[in-house]
């Protein structure tokens, strides 16, 4: 009997009439209703409702909400309630990535992973588990990690819940999209909303369909686009959940900037930046800032542009989302670089800020492609990102006239690849089946030698062979770019050169 007189039959009726305004899509409606049958329920049920009124919030995108609420949960959970804490703990982690904080969520996802590691009768807690833990890697941009865990979540979901495949498939399209399998990562995306559509999932319909206009206009598609985004954009709207409708509106104001009506594209940046404001979503509300600076340079407006990505840097660093800084500081230095090349007279101090936003930066996303499982993902990184990074870091050298910089860069860039040899420790030297690959006989490579031209990297990294991060060049007793990587380790708090050393 709850404190109130309530019965358990009543509480479990509001339980189930919250669970019904979920279903029809009237979130707000079922956050009530949960919250108060927490309000003096027995302390089982209490938990429940608490858990379930933190679900809604965390929908609504009140995520700070959602996490006191969940915390709450937690601490207040009866022994005779535990089974719900991996549970909980799982939702936490959820709250914990649309704030940013990927370190409580992983925190978070970790318990919970322990708390399932003996259990054998909550496969369908294990499906959200990975589902979890494939999104804190995507949001880490750990996209060789992600991949690994969205196809072990495929297998564990076709297992355990063929009704929720439409996770796994939409974060394998991310993964796939992300490294340049982009035809593959449409066709993963448009099976994701099929199995959605097929298990009665509206909210993650739309979802998906969200995340499958995304993928239609970076990949250039936009009259593709328009269909899903403003079909998922009329779901989010009319149930009032903010984030999701924040993320649309940032689209559509990208559709509108790639047709140059410069004015609706601010007015939807705007909009997306005041609801990821109002939910407390940092770094999409750093996303938006990002877009509306491109608009301020693009209308001739420097020093706003420059403020506006200076707070999207310092909101990313505070995450730790080094990469997303290195990003940020590549596109600030060709912003910087076009303002340049079109003055009457370049202004020293903006060129020597080109310098050091664009050098460290394009280090940083070079390195990304030898953290790639194979060739073909490590080839599109290098074409798409890291080169048109690299390019503007000669031109900012060539802009400032230091010549012993464009020849560092020069030198690094034609120093090939390392094999990674501490992977071969414990095991013998495999035999490479390059002619899967390459036309490059396999006799050709008996052992792992250290040193590898830049194409065959590829091909061993796509046999699957290690690949280690590029080496630290000496030239005549200097290491070559000795500041820059230094400064670039530091910035983006993550390596950018290997601790091996080849002399020129």
């Amino acid at each position: 009997m709850a404190a109130t007189g309530r019965t358990s039959d009543q509480d479990d009726a509001q339980l189930t009439a919250g669970y019904a305004a979920y279903q029809r899509g009237d979130v707000v409606a079922a956050l009530e209703i949960f919250e108060q049958a927490a309000d003096g329920a027995a302390p089982r049920l209490r938990t429940a409702a608490l858990i379930n009124a933190a679900s809604m919030a965390d929908e609504l995108g009140d995520h700070r909400r959602s996490v006191a609420l969940f915390l709450t949960a937690l601490t207040e959970m009866p022994d005779d309630a535990a089974h719900q804490r991996p549970a909980a703990l799982v939702n936490l982690s959820q709250a914990y990535q649309h704030l940013g904080e990927f370190d409580a969520a992983q925190e978070a996802l970790e318990q919970a992973r322990a708390l399932l590691a003996d259990s054998t009768d909550q496969g369908l807690l294990r499906v959200a588990c990975l589902l979890s833990l494939t999104a804190v890697a995507l949001h880490r941009q750990q996209w060789a990690h992600a991949g690994e865990l969205a196809n072990e979540s495929l297998g564990v979901t076709e297992r355990f819940a063929p009704e929720l495949a439409g996770h796994p498939l939409m974060n394998l399209a991310a993964c796939s999209f992300e490294t340049g399998r982009w035809e593959l990562a449409i066709d993963f995306a448009r099976q994701g909303v099929a199995a959605f559509a097929a298990a009665g999932a509206a909210a993650s319909v739309a979802e998906s369909r969200q995340n499958l206009a995304t993928m239609l206009v970076r990949a250039g598609h936009f009259d593709e686009a328009e269909e899903p985004l403003l079909a998922s954009q009329e779901f989010f709207e009319a149930a009032e959940l903010g984030h999701w409708s924040g993320i649309g509106s940032k689209t559509m104001g990208f559709l509108a900037e790639r047709r140059d009506d410069f004015d609706t594209a601010r007015a939807y940046y705007l909009r997306a930046l005041d609801q990821f404001d109002a939910t407390g979503a940092v770094v999409d509300a750093a996303d938006a800032r990002l877009r509306l600076a491109t608009l301020a340079c693009a209308q001739g407006d420097l020093a706003a542009a420059e403020e506006l990505l200076d707070a999207s840097f310092a909101a990313y660093a505070a995450q730790g989302l080094g990469m997303h800084c290195a990003q940020l500081d590549y596109w600030h230095a060709e912003l910087l670089h076009a303002a340049i090349e079109h003055a009457a007279q370049p202004d020293p101090d903006l060129v020597a800020r080109a310098v050091s936003l664009s050098v460290p930066a394009a280090l940083a996303i070079d390195a990304v492609r030898h953290t790639l499982p194979n060739g073909n993902q490590r080839a599109h990184w290098h074409r798409t990102v890291a080169e048109p990074a690299m390019r503007v870091a000669f031109r900012c050298a060539a802009l400032a006239g230091n010549g012993q910089l464009v020849s560092d860069l020069i030198e690094t860039q034609c120093a090939g690849t390392t094999l990674d040899t501490g992977a071969f420790t414990d095991s013998p030297a495999p035999a490479l089946e390059f002619q899967l690959f390459d036309p490059v006989p396999a006799e050709q490579i008996t052992t792992p030698a250290l040193q590898l031209g830049a194409a065959l990297a590829d091909v061993a990294a796509a046999a699957g062979v290690p690949v280690a991060p590029p080496p630290r060049l000496v030239d005549d007793g200097r290491v070559v770019l000795a500041d820059f990587i230094s400064h670039a380790e530091q910035r983006y708090g993550r390596p950018v050169r290997d601790t091996r050393v080849i002399a020129l």
